[in-house]
Parts: structure tokens; C-alpha cells; sequence
């Protein structure tokens, strides 16, 4: 499979090399036609605001909305969780996809960056390294979201359909669990077509 990692800002090299290290294609996506023959997307971490204004200047924001509105699997990490959901406070320019509210820099600032490990069973019966940088939490969720991780009562992965959001950064881990997982949804998403 072809899976496109949004190239604007951000942890996209990691993503790429993990996605090459599970035997599948990793690009970039810099622009609108490089959205077209790809199985899945994901938006990884960086700097949400940079992100939003980039898709914007770059007429990216509504081509790829309306992608993963018609099935296109999305993973977003950390900044990208911010991009998916529907609800930020006092943030605008974000892609509105995903039935979550956002808590932007929810754990604080860089210094109270942090790594923990966690079983998350519909992932991996192993326990899971989690890195948290800046890391938003998901607040509320809708019924038809899928609560995959809490973590000491906060959020901090779903699904819904076609949309994976994690507030941590699994591309910077070695541990494969995750980029599998959502390597799966995109397969079953490729072949329902």
C-alpha cells in the first residue's frame, strides 16, 4: 500500500521509515496532487498553527477534508489530533473531521514533555512506550467515537470509521504497534473498494 504522510511541518521522516519498515510504501504530501493513489494519510506532530496556515496557503484544507470524508483512513498524531477534530477551543483552520473536542498543550509545555508505557488492547497485549511533547488530550467525545487509551483520565486515543488520533508521538518510539494498526484500517478500507 501507498501510505502519504502529510509533509508540511512535523515528525514525517519517522512516520515514512516506520511505515518502510512494515513493508509498505511511505511518501510525502506536499500538495493536492500528491493526495491522489494513496491508501491512507497521516498527519503527524509538529506545530498545529503552522500546519492549519500551510494547508491553507497551499489550498490543501478542503481537497483533503473532503478525501477523508469519503473514506479516506487518517491518522493524526498529536498536532495532527488537533487538525482532525471538530472542537478546539480558540483555534480555527483545522480540518473539523473528527466528532472529538481538543485541549490543545493540554500537559503543559516542552519541559513537561514525558514517556510512559501502557497495554492498549485493542492495539498490542504488550504494553505500548507513549511519548507525550506538548501533548494535547481529547476532552469529549461523541458516541460514535471509539475510546482507545485514557490515560490517568484523560483521552489520549480514538477511532472513529475511517479516522485514528493519538495525542502521543508513536513514530518516535521503535515499537511498530500503532503504524500496524492503522496500516490494517487502511487495508480494510482498500478493500471494500
Amino acid at each position: 500500500m501507498r501510505i502519504g504522510v502529510l509533509s508540511l511541518q512535523g515528525g514525517v521522516i519517522e512516520h515514512i521509515n516506520h511505515i518502510k519498515s512494515l513493508n509498505h510504501e511511505g511518501v510525502e504530501v506536499k500538495t493536492v496532487k500528491d493526495l491522489e493513489n494513496i491508501q491512507g494519510i497521516i498527519l503527524p506532530g509538529g506545530e498545529s498553527t503552522t500546519m492549519s496556515k500551510l494547508l491553507k496557503e497551499r489550498n490543501m484544507l478542503e481537497p483533503l477534508r473532503e478525501k477523508i470524508l469519503s473514506g479516506l483512513p487518517v491518522w493524526g498524531t498529536c498536532a495532527g489530533m488537533i487538525l482532525l477534530a471538530k472542537h478546539i477551543d480558540l483555534f480555527d483552520g483545522h480540518l473539523r473531521v473528527m466528532d472529538i473536542t481538543v485541549k490543545r498543550n493540554a500537559y503543559g509545555s516542552q519541559i513537561n514533555s514525558f514517556k510512559t508505557e501502557v497495554i492498549i488492547n485493542n492495539i498490542s497485549p504488550n504494553p505500548i512506550p507513549l511519548v507525550f511533547i506538548r501533548a494535547p488530550f481529547i476532552t469529549e467525545v461523541s458516541n460514535n467515537v471509539k475510546i482507545l487509551c485514557n490515560l490517568n483520565g484523560n483521552i489520549v486515543a480514538t477511532e472513529q470509521q475511517n479516522m485514528l488520533a493519538t495525542s502521543f508521538h508513536p513514530e518516535l518510539t521503535n515499537n511498530l504497534e500503532f503504524h500496524k494498526y492503522f496500516l490494517a484500517m487502511c487495508m480494510n478500507e482498500f478493500n471494500k473498494k
